[in-house]
């Protein structure tokens, strides 16, 4: 019996840790409160993200591991995540178990600003959810988990955008989730890379109020051309969310309204899915 196989003994929880529900395909997550938990901008992320049928996906800041659980439910791509800090990277390659998903993703534990591919190996897709905060913004954390989730310790918005245009394919793209205040810093981040920005989508709590995310993504050599995707709404008047948001958590929609439509540019390229 593999470690993979359905029956296959699951890995125990440690202490402080419980499995939470994915609300998707019977996915599980290991979860603790003496860790920064996801939240709704990562399922957000694995929902607009472009993903290819095939291939290969790379998800930076990976945390837990919830983007590529999430991903796995919309592609048979090969998924692997990226993180920093080991007893993150430990919770997630054992959520990754519990689900019987190693044969299709890996966790590694690493440096995004270390991480380099040779040009063939490059990747289809990447995906990143990456700290907002300047270090010199805001509290930071005593928690070492919480405050590198949060402020750019581990890891700058450059050191970000250069990995993702270092390890994804010319014609591959890139989808990230921000606060909408470090909007003018990434447009000119992802640029400065070689990243140009396709396709982008406000996250507002309700109508009428200030966004709180933004959800961007970009295309490795692409050609200047951005489409500003209807905003998405999180909660309605009555203080319940969204029927789209409703969608995506209980895996009703695999991807938000839009999520994949090419733009005139992929058409030209043939990179659109």
């Amino acid at each position: 019996m593999t470690p993979d196989s359905p029956h296959a003994p699951k890995p125990g929880l440690l202490p402080g840790e419980r499995l939470d529900d994915l609300l998707t395909d019977q996915l599980k997550i290991i979860q603790s409160p003496e860790v920064f938990s996801f939240s709704l901008d990562a399922v957000l992320l694995a929902r607009f993200a472009t993903v290819p049928p095939r291939g290969r996906v790379l998800d930076l800041c990976t945390g837990n591991g919830v983007v590529p659980l999430l991903l796995s439910t919309r592609t048979a791509a090969a998924i692997e995540g990226i993180e920093l800090q080991p007893r993150l990277a430990d919770m997630a390659r054992r959520s990754v178990e519990w689900n019987g998903l190693g044969d299709r993703l890996t966790i590694r534990e690493g440096d995004l600003r270390a991480f380099a591919v040779a040009p063939p190996d490059a990747y289809d897709a990447v995906t990143v959810n990456p700290p907002y905060l300047p270090v010199k913004s805001g509290d930071i954390k005593s928690n070492v988990h919480i405050a590198m989730a949060r402020h750019e310790i581990g890891c700058t918005l450059d050191d970000v955008a250069a990995a993702c245009g270092r390890l994804v394919r010319s014609g591959g793209r890139v989808a990230m989730v921000h606060r909408p205040a470090r909007l003018a810093d990434i447009m000119e981040a992802l640029r400065r890379h070689g990243l140009e920005p396709k396709r982008m989508r406000f996250v507002h709590p309700r109508a009428g109020a200030e966004a709180n995310m933004v959800l961007i993504e970009a295309l490795r050599d692409g050609r200047p051309e951005l489409r500003l995707l209807p905003p998405l709404i999180v909660y309605g008047e009555d203080g319940a969310y969204t029927e789209e948001l409703l969608d995506v958590f209980y895996g009703r929609r695999r991807e938000l309204i839009d999520a994949n439509a090419p733009s005139d540019d992929d058409a030209e390229r043939g990179t659109g899915t």
